[in-house]
């Protein structure tokens, strides 16, 4: 069995998300809370690694790992992302229905909080192509657009009434799309150029009815352009070509038009808590799910 290069051990909080740095490549953060996130306390840990001397027996290279900061919240944190502007600027998402940015070099309290949403905060992404805004989907239902200089979000968009967003993701591609999922099962794609009397738009441009049960995860193929992965308690995994579009034959009705599932990945003995696509590749998908297996 591969021994890790190193473990951060955070006694008594567990871990609901990590993220790498994307100006320097040896530091992390992690977002955790005390008691699984059901009552009690949340964590910023801000991780540093070094390396060290390689092990005699792998002759791989050994990391020691050394927790720069903690900030403390009076609720748990269930995601955190990165700045793509200001290096040491960190986002996350509050258990209290908050979200705060922090400055990792400052101190111990955040230098801005929102709080527009009404329930728990699941996630937080920072768009890669347009690096001035960010997103924050919550159990209220609601996506939410933040800059990080704006005192309000710049807009609000209820797609998911009634039930909880688990994730809201920008396109890598695109600066003006966005999808989510969430526990109605589906999984929808906002245009945000589309023309609206309302501040939001009025309409997802895609609504796909992902999964059987809550649709928990989903990811955006870095090289394929709308392809995306989501993953649910059904315990499968599907993947969905946005291009591919169904339209219904009436939209009178309120429909709106779905992709096509091109693949299903099954092999999860419970549900499917996490999927990403690679970095590095545009066929490889990893996924991590409740049976406590990681499967490539």
């Amino acid at each position: 069995m591969m021994e890790p290069a190193t473990v951060i051990q955070t006694p008594a909080f567990a871990h609901h998300g990590v993220a790498w740095s994307p100006f320097f490549e040896n530091k992390l953060a992690i977002a955790s809370s005390a008691n699984y996130g059901l009552i009690g306390n949340g964590r910023l840990h801000v991780v540093a690694l070094s390396s060290l001397s390689a092990n005699a027996v792998s002759q791989a290279p050994k990391l020691n790992a050394n927790t720069d900061r903690i900030f403390e919240t009076q609720d748990a944190l269930f995601d955190l992302c990165w700045s793509e502007i200001h290096e040491n600027q960190v986002v996350t998402a509050g258990g209290d229905g908050s979200v705060r940015l922090w400055d990792i070099t400052l101190s111990d309290h955040p230098i801005r909080v929102w709080r527009e949403h009404t329930r728990e905060v699941y996630g937080v992404h920072w768009s890669t192509v347009n690096k001035h805004i960010f997103c924050s989907g919550s159990w209220d239902g609601s996506i939410r657009m933040w800059n990080p200089d704006r005192p309000h979000s710049l807009k609000a968009i209820p797609a998911h009434q009634n039930h909880c967003i688990y994730q809201a993701l920008f396109s890598p591609h695109e600066a003006d799309v966005i999808a989510s999922c969430g526990s109605d099962g589906q999984t929808k794609l906002y245009d945000l150029r589309v023309p609206s009397a309302l501040p939001y738009p009025s309409a997802p441009a895609i609504t796909i009815q992902a999964h059987p049960g809550e649709v928990l995860t989903l990811d955006w193929n870095k090289w394929q352009p709308y392809i995306l992965a989501t993953g649910g308690i059904d315990r499968t995994i599907r993947v969905w070509d946005c291009r591919m579009v169904k339209t219904p034959t009436s939209l009178s009705s309120g429909q709106t038009a779905t992709a096509n599932c091109t693949k299903e990945l099954v092999g999860h003995e419970y549900a499917v808590r996490k999927v990403q696509w690679s970095n590095f590749s545009p066929d490889k998908l990893a996924s991590a799910s409740y049976d406590m297996s990681c499967r490539m």
